[in-house]
């Protein structure tokens, strides 16, 4: 997949206090295979571009296109059935559902873009098998460190083998061992099955492991 994101826009805030320009023109472009580093100082905007890339919340200006695509102005449910079926998200705080076993939450991946249930267990068994979560398959999130639950996540965002791949702070809530287990697996999405991954991070090591990185700054992106 080639991303590519030309003059994006966002503002937040209401009337009183007036709008927040958070992103002010971002273009950015990333090819498949590549796997490309956001950097900045907190708040400035670096989940709000994730948000924006992964369809989950629209530009107010700018356009995304996927392999020359539009996508950022298809109809809301157009952008889910895109969102499930090529973009995979690893989020900061996880999102998985606390009344769903770590196994269920993996494969509700899969359940969102009707795969044969079958093929999506044999692949949820060697994710979590890689990432060392699989002996915890029963437990619910509540039971996880936050280490573990950040693991099972990952794999619950790469079971259906998207084609981009959003990470916010993936290892942000790792140690040393279980960071480097997670960017050897972006790598791998990115080398082996050709993913264009995103990879926003305040850690130097996980920057370093990225083809390039970028700075947020000011709402625009620039050389880090």
């Amino acid at each position: 997949m080639l991303l590519r994101a030309v003059g994006l826009t966002k503002s937040y805030g209401g009337a009183r206090a007036g709008p927040v320009r958070v992103l002010q023109g971002v273009d950015l472009e990333v090819k498949a295979g590549e796997i490309a580093a956001i950097v900045g100082v907190s708040g400035s905007g670096k989940s709000t571009l994730l948000n924006l890339l992964g369809l989950l919340e629209p530009p107010d200006a700018g356009e995304i296109q996927f392999d020359a695509e539009p996508v950022s102005s298809l109809g809301r449910r157009r952008q889910a059935r895109l969102r499930g079926a090529r973009i995979g998200y690893v989020f900061q705080s996880f999102l998985l559902l606390s009344g769903l076993t770590a196994w269920e939450n993996v494969l509700l991946a899969a359940r969102y873009v009707g795969r044969d249930r079958r093929q999506a267990e044999r692949e949820a068994l060697r994710l979590m098998e890689r990432l060392d979560v699989l002996h915890r398959r029963g437990h619910y999130p509540a039971q996880l460190s936050g280490g573990e639950q950040q693991r099972v996540a990952f794999c619950r965002a790469v079971l259906n083998a998207p084609s981009l791949l959003l990470a916010d702070e993936p290892t942000g809530n790792l140690d040393a061992e279980h960071a480097r287990v997670i960017l050897r697996e972006l790598r791998a999405q990115a080398r082996e099955r050709g993913a264009t991954v995103i990879l926003v991070t305040h850690r130097a090591e996980a920057a370093a492991e990225a083809d390039y990185a970028l700075r947020l700054q000011g709402g625009r992106l620039e050389p880090a």
